[in-house]
């Protein structure tokens, strides 16, 4: 089955890995068996097809098409994480942008108009389940991205959102609200500082994209309905109030990712 797009805080996006050690190829920084390794993660495999010079429906492993990528001239990649009402990160035109917002993520490359967006197709039963990708390459317009801040602003807008996001959770008392609370935020607490992004990408990223994360985090243990809002009309005034956060954080995540290529200053 095909998936959905995902909301979970602790997992990295397809899409952010891609753009992380793909920045990471093409700067010269790893070798490309090691690169594609690591944008494959736990999936079972990812194959891209719609690459120029290919025939209908050819597909290709990550390791051939990232370096057939870097041969057309690519000099680096974007992330895009749009969401409803949000083309966060994309260029158009309006068919990839719609493509893109149903994955909830994209690729755009440096240097040559093209965008990917994976379909992730989920199998096996509950609590084995493993999942597939398939990158469908297109051309997208050339012009800058959609509402992507520096990292700087970021980092200050981050600032202001993880307070924000602190202060929610004090206030519907969350941590008092039963069981279900309590796990998700011992989950969050022992998820621990896992190696992010990839090498070549400077601290200031790093740090960005920890706080994108832990903000991510909060807002999803809010909007899980803990804490002492229970009536539609309260919870729909909560999620009023987490949507400017959440999209504070992806704003953040996608400065994080683009760091490599933007702080060179690439076009």
């Amino acid at each position: 089955m095909l998936a959905t797009p995902a909301d979970d805080p602790y997992e990295e996006p397809r899409s952010g890995r891609l753009t992380a050690w793909g920045n990471a190829l093409l700067s010269g920084l790893v070798p490309p068996d090691d690169a594609a390794a690591a944008v494959l993660g736990t999936d079972e495999g990812h194959r891209v097809t719609g690459l120029p010079g290919n025939g209908p429906g050819e597909q290709h492993g990550l390791t051939w098409a990232l370096g057939r990528l870097r041969v057309l001239g690519v000099k680096g990649l974007r992330l895009a994480l749009p969401s409803a009402g949000h083309p966060l990160g994309l260029t158009g035109p309006a068919a990839f942008n719609e493509r893109a917002m149903a994955a909830g993520e994209a690729v755009l490359a440096v240097g040559v108009p093209l965008g990917l967006v994976p379909e992730v197709t989920v199998y096996g039963p509950e609590g084995d389940r493993a999942a597939t990708v398939l990158w469908r390459c297109a051309e997208v317009n050339d012009a800058p991205p959609a509402d992507v801040p520096s990292l700087h602003e970021a980092e200050r807008e981050l600032a202001d959102g993880l307070r924000e996001a602190t202060a929610l959770l004090t206030r519907l008392d969350v941590a008092g609200a039963g069981p279900a609370a309590l796990r998700a935020l011992e989950a969050y607490r022992r998820r621990g500082h896992a190696e992010l992004l990839a090498p070549g990408y400077p601290p200031r990223a790093v740090r960005v994209l920890e706080s994108a994360r832990q903000v991510s985090a909060l807002l999803s243990i809010a909007a899980g309905g803990h804490g002492a809002a229970v009536s539609a009309s309260e919870m729909a005034a909560r999620q009023s109030v987490l949507a400017p956060l959440r999209r504070t954080a992806r704003r953040a995540q996608v400065a994080a990712y683009n760091a490599l290529v933007d702080e060179r200053g690439d076009r």
